[in-house]
């Protein structure tokens, strides 16, 4: 049987007393699946997935990762799981616009302390895997948005993270690359075994998951 990546007991998640964004929720995510949470914009789509990826932490309930109950780490702990463990595809781009695609791939892993020859060996390993390598020299202004999110999914993997955790990582791209950047990530969960969670206001890109829930006033269905 596959293990838990996230376990999510009774979740409640309020930003203003008692103005609850999410209500109840109960939700695991298992190795090697590929799930996706679908609804409208302001549904809490992004503070579900905060929750799962140790950016933010339930009003009430219990948040599992990887067997160890995040709503109760300190934040160094945190800290330091997310960057071992989580990887992160935001809407918005999130790249360094004065450092090189290769130098921002290879951040996650100068955070973790690992050395450069090390860095730049997976980097470009990865930015080959995708047949992005040619990027490898040039900075994030000089490339197109939908290469630059790309390069954030694989900023995202340098670090062999447990769970890829992304964030409407479609919201401000155009169709094609929309459907280039879904292609990627349905990739990564097929072909390499990622475990992905996914948030999109879209149908269609919902549909290409293992499993999918709809978040509709707070709860999923």
């Amino acid at each position: 049987m596959p293990e838990d990546i996230a376990v999510l007991k009774d979740v409640w998640k309020a930003y203003r007393e008692k103005e609850y964004v999410l209500k109840g929720l109960d939700m695991a995510v298992s190795s090697g699946e590929f799930v996706a949470v679908h609804g409208r914009s302001g549904s809490g789509k992004s503070t579900l997935l905060r929750l799962i990826g140790l950016l933010d932490r339930p009003t009430k309930g219990e948040v599992w990762v990887l067997g160890s109950r995040t709503d109760r780490m300190g934040s160094a702990e945190a800290a330091r799981t997310r960057l071992e463990k989580v990887g992160f595809v935001f809407q918005s781009l999130n790249l360094i616009q004065h450092i090189t695609v290769l130098e921002n791939i290879e951040v996650p892993m100068w955070l973790k302390g690992e050395d450069g020859e090390e860095r730049r060996r997976r980097a470009m390993e990865l930015l080959g895997q995708f047949g992005m390598e040619g990027l490898a020299e040039r900075y994030p202004p000089e490339i197109s948005a939908g290469e630059q999110q790309r390069v954030a999914a694989i900023r995202a993997l340098v670090n062999r993270p447990s769970v890829l955790v992304a964030d409407e990582p479609t919201a401000h791209l155009d169709d094609e690359n929309a459907g280039l950047l879904m292609e990627m990530l349905t990739r990564l969960n097929r072909e390499l075994g990622v475990t992905l969670v996914l948030s999109t206001t879209s149908r269609e890109e919902a549909g290409r998951a293992s499993t999918v829930y709809e978040l509709l006033d707070g709860k999923l269905r």
